[in-house]
């Protein structure tokens, strides 16, 4: 069973930073790629950005690209979210997740494994 556990969420002032981490237990963590996604009050999950296997290509949403860079460790099986010049409608829960396979996708269904969440709250 693989379990995701993200930290590293909190309240900060909007041109603030934060930096998500997520730590993966098994033993094939480098076999996936990972990505993060948020969900606001009252509105669907979305997409915010993934990493490959190797960690040698990412893609963000439109919204965050440019602000958010995620990283990943895959000798520490820990991947991160590093968000710079935060913007109140950055103010989410942050998940990672796991894919299903070793492609990379925007789309929730091809997730398999999802940590509990971690709360970003970015003040005006």
């Amino acid at each position: 069973q693989v379990q995701l556990v993200e930290s590293g969420g909190g309240l900060v002032q909007a041109g603030g930073s934060l930096r998500l981490s997520c730590a993966a237990s098994g033993r094939t963590f480098s076999s996936y790629a990972m990505a993060w996604f948020r969900q606001a009050p009252g509105k669907e999950r979305e997409f915010v950005a993934v990493i490959t296997l190797s960690g040698g290509s990412t893609y963000y949403a439109d919204s965050v690209k440019g602000r958010f860079t995620t990283s990943r460790d895959n000798a520490n099986n820990t991947v991160h979210l590093q968000m710079n010049s935060l913007k109140p409608e950055d103010t989410a829960v942050y998940y990672c997740a796991r894919s299903r396979s070793i492609r990379w996708s925007r789309y929730q269904y091809d997730y398999e494994y999802w940590g509990q969440g971690t709360q970003v709250t970015v003040s005006s």
